[in-house]
């Protein structure tokens, strides 16, 4: 596997990585390298090649682009010079950027299929995330890059429904394209594993943001939320945790500061991924505030699986996804940008408690239909499929 993130940090590639593990393969792993990282590192039997690149988050579009086609560079050749001795049976990359697919082009020269796993859609991601230096040419040429990346793969995997039929209708045949979830592992995110904490046990309305702390996140508009609370109901306790690492693309620290929160926020960090539990389990309601835009409106946030899966309410922007993915009656979803909104959808929650746990009830159900257990069983099968006749050795298949 490619992957231009962190490898301990990507939840959906760690999952799928272990997965073929759990299923009898041997996965090599060629990701970003965190400063003070060893080169080679293994991960619940994961061998992993940490490449000496580092994200620049929140930087220019010139140190994305030299960041992009340096990992490229680097990808390409490591995993070209592994293959003469590992001789892979597929290869698999993760995006962002579409274009990375091309440092497989050696391998796949010599007949070893190719897996892209779509997770954004890269055009509409590049006009949200750079809208200045968007326009017509711009546009024109990331669709052509997508196009020819997806051409290039033997199949396409992708996150949920909408990213699929929207690769469907870009002309993809069906046939190509699979829509894996990126839905929790329910091993991991195992509310009985850790101690069960009444609503509001201390007095205290604890809500908790685990994710990203990009602008795509509206956690601005929670922290707007959390002192519109404050207003609306001055006798309740409240506080919001919040987990993740800031990468300076937005002052949140100076809203606190200028919103009066200071002794109502509390910024974690990031912590690693087997931590999250734990930190979903000690609060009481989940949130996913999120911007609504063309890019997320092909988004489904990870963070409500992980928080349903952990027995929690959650309050999440009213986006496409969210309302086609989870029906009336689980997820409470609030008018995105609007923190006002989103302060009631709290305050209904903490006052209403069948309705309240009718919720958490019926999330869980929600959650465990589309749990990653029956995703990785597709998913094997489609490696299994592609590597057929290309493993080295029967009784030692590759990845």
């Amino acid at each position: 596997m490619l992957t231009h993130s962190y490898y301990e940090e990507d939840p959906r590639v760690r999952r799928e990585a272990e997965a073929l593990v759990a299923g009898g393969r041997q996965v090599d792993v060629f990701s970003l390298r965190r400063p003070g990282d060893p080169p080679i590192g293994d991960l619940a039997g994961v061998r992993v090649y940490r490449l000496d690149v580092q994200r620049h988050q929140g930087a220019g579009l010139g140190t994305y682009t030299r960041e992009y086609l340096s990992f490229l560079a680097r990808a390409g050749w490591a995993v070209t010079r592994h293959h003469r001795r590992r001789r892979y049976a597929v290869l698999q990359v993760h995006t962002l950027p579409d274009f990375l697919v091309f440092a497989g082009l050696p391998l796949r020269l010599r007949g070893v299929p190719l897996i892209l796993d779509l997770h954004e859609a890269m055009p509409e991601f590049f006009q949200a995330r750079f809208p200045q230096a968007s326009n017509p040419i711009v546009r024109r040429l990331l669709r052509l890059q997508e196009r020819a990346s997806i051409a290039f793969a033997s199949a396409v995997i992708t996150v949920n429904d909408a990213l699929g039929q929207r690769l469907i209708d870009l002309g993809v045949p069906p046939d190509k394209v699979t829509v894996l979830l990126n839905s929790p592992s329910l091993q991991l995110f195992d509310a009985a594993a850790h101690p069960r904490r009444t609503f509001a046990e201390d007095g205290i309305v604890r809500l908790v943001y685990a994710g990203a702390l990009s602008p795509t996140y509206e956690v601005d508009v929670a922290l707007s939320a959390l002192a519109r609370l404050a207003e609306l109901r001055p006798d309740m306790a409240v506080r919001l945790e919040i987990y993740g690492r800031d990468f300076g693309e937005r002052s949140l620290a100076a809203d606190v500061a200028r919103l009066g929160l200071l002794d109502r926020v509390t910024f974690h960090g990031r912590v690693p991924l087997e931590d999250v539990p734990a930190a979903i389990a000690a609060a009481d309601i989940g949130l996913a505030p999120t911007r609504r835009n063309a890019f997320t409106d092909f988004s489904l946030s990870t963070k409500i699986f992980e928080y349903g899966a952990m027995g929690k309410p959650i309050v999440a922007s009213r986006l496409p996804m969210i309302e086609r993915t989870f029906p009336t009656g689980t997820v409470a979803t609030y008018e995105p940008g609007d923190a006002d909104d989103l302060a009631h959808r709290i305050v209904e929650l903490v006052d209403d408690r069948v309705d309240r746990e009718s919720r958490v009830a019926r999330t869980d159900e929600r959650v465990r239909e589309l749990g990653w257990d029956r995703e990785a069983k597709r998913y094997r099968a489609l490696v299994d499929r592609l590597a057929r006749g290309r493993e080295p050795d029967a009784d030692r298949p590759e990845s």
